[in-house]
C-alpha cells in the first residue's frame, strides 16, 4: 500500500469548506493531437510507450491550475486493451499511470484520483444478456489498483446509461470503502417527458439523485456536451440535486442544433467534425472563462474540462475563479504588444495594409 501525507485536505473536506476543486481531464485527445495515441481505439498506450510524456502532462495540468492529478486510466479497462491486442499489459498500464499520478500529486500538494470509464459492450450487449457482472468486474480490478496506489478518490465517468453508472457506484463502494466517489454522466440527445435523459431512459436529475442515494459523493455531467449545451442541464440540476455537483464539459462549441461533440459539424463544409476535425469548433479561452463564472454562480464546486482540454484552457478556468496558478505568470499582457499595446502607434502604412485601404 502506498503511504501518503494525511495533512492535505481531501476532496469532501474541500467541498464542505466551500472550496472549488478543479480536475483537469481530456488526456485521450491531448495525446491523440500530439501523435502518441490512435483515434478510433483511443487506448492510452502512451502510458507504456512514453511514460515521461504522461508525467509531464500531469505536471502541466497542475501548473495550469488543476487541484487533482487524474490518473490516465480512462479506456484502460480489459475490453479496450483486448481491442488492440494488449490485454496482457492491462495491469502494468494501470499501475504505471497510477504510480506517476501519485508521485506528481505528492510533489505538488494536489489530490490524486483513480479513473474508470464506460465499457462499450455494456451499451450494446450486456444489458440484454443480463451479464452485467462482467462489466462490474472490469471496474473493480481498476478500482482495486487505484486503492493500492493511494488514490484519494475515484472518478467514474462518461456513462451514457444510468444502469452502468450505478454499477460503477456499487463497484466503488465495494472496492474502495471510505474513498469518495465522483460519478458523471455523458448525456446525448435522449429526451423523457421533455427533459434530457440517459440513453436508458432516466431523466438526468432523477438519475443523479438515484446515484447519490446509492452512495456517490459527487454527481454530475462530463464529456459529450460543450459549455453551451451542458449549462442548461446543470442549471436545472443545481435546483434539484441533493449531492454536490460536477461540471466537466468538452471544450467544443456545441449548440441546440448539434448538442454534443459527436454531432457537431465543420462550419465550412457541414461535414461531421468528430473525432478528427474538431479543431475548427474549439472553444475559446473566453468561452471557458465565461463557463467558469456561470458554474460558480450556480454553486457548482467540482469543475474541470474534458475532451479537447489543454493547459491554456485549464488556466482560463482557474483564472475565472479568481485564482493565479503558476501558469498565470505567463498570462497574456497585451499592453506590451507592438500593435495592441496602449500608446503604441504602428506606422500608418502598416495600419492601411492591415485594413485593406492601400
Amino acid at each position: 500500500m502506498y503511504m501518503y501525507e494525511d495533512s492535505i485536505l481531501g476532496l469532501l473536506e474541500r467541498l464542505r469548506n466551500g472550496e472549488t476543486v478543479i480536475c483537469a481531464e481530456g488526456y485521450l485527445l491531448v495525446f491523440e493531437r500530439r501523435g502518441y495515441l490512435t483515434a478510433g481505439a483511443f487506448v492510452p498506450e502512451v502510458v507504456l510507450e512514453h511514460p515521461e510524456l504522461v508525467r509531464q502532462q500531469y505536471e502541466e495540468f497542475v501548473h495550469a491550475g488543476s487541484d487533482v492529478v487524474l490518473a490516465f486510466t480512462f479506456y484502460a479497462h480489459r475490453e479496450k486493451m483486448a481491442l488492440i491486442g494488449r490485454e496482457n499489459d492491462l495491469e502494468r498500464l494501470n499501475k504505471d499511470a497510477l504510480r506517476m499520478a501519485r508521485e506528481v500529486a505528492d510533489q505538488t500538494g494536489t489530490l490524486m484520483a483513480g479513473n474508470i470509464s464506460k465499457v462499450q459492450s455494456y451499451e450494446s450487449e450486456l444489458p440484454k444478456s443480463g451479464d452485467q457482472e462482467k462489466v462490474k468486474e472490469m471496474f473493480k480490478e481498476q478500482i482495486l489498483w487505484a486503492v493500492e496506489a493511494g488514490a484519494d478518490y475515484i472518478a467514474a465517468e462518461t456513462f451514457h446509461t444510468f444502469s452502468e453508472a450505478l454499477l460503477a457506484v456499487e463497484a466503488c463502494k465495494e472496492c474502495a470503502p471510505g474513498k469518495p466517489c465522483v460519478v458523471t454522466l455523458a448525456i446525448q440527445r435522449s429526451i423523457i417527458d421533455g427533459k434530457p435523459a440517459t440513453a436508458d431512459g432516466v431523466e438526468v436529475c432523477e438519475a443523479l439523485n438515484r446515484l447519490a442515494d446509492a452512495g456517490a459523493d459527487v454527481v454530475g455531467l462530463n464529456c459529450a456536451r460543450g459549455p453551451a449545451t451542458m449549462l442548461p442541464i446543470l442549471e436545472d440540476a443545481a435546483k434539484k440535486c441533493k449531492a454536490p455537483l460536477a461540471a466537466v464539459p468538452v471544450v467544443y462549441r456545441t449548440s441546440e442544433k448539434t448538442p454534443t461533440f459527436m454531432t457537431i459539424t465543420d462550419p465550412m463544409t457541414d461535414k461531421p467534425a468528430f473525432p478528427i476535425d474538431l479543431d475548427c469548433v474549439q472553444c475559446s479561452r473566453t468561452d471557458i472563462h465565461n463557463f467558469g463564472k456561470r458554474v460558480q454562480e450556480l454553486g457548482i464546486k467540482y469543475v474541470g474540462l474534458c475532451c479537447g482540454n489543454s493547459a491554456h484552457l485549464t488556466r482560463s478556468l482557474a483564472e475565472s475563479l479568481g485564482r493565479k496558478p503558476p501558469a498565470s505568470r505567463y498570462s497574456p499582457d497585451l499592453s506590451k504588444h507592438w500593435l495592441l499595446g496602449k500608446g503604441n502607434k504602428p506606422p500608418q502604412a502598416i495600419l492601411d495594409s492591415m485594413s485593406g485601404t492601400n
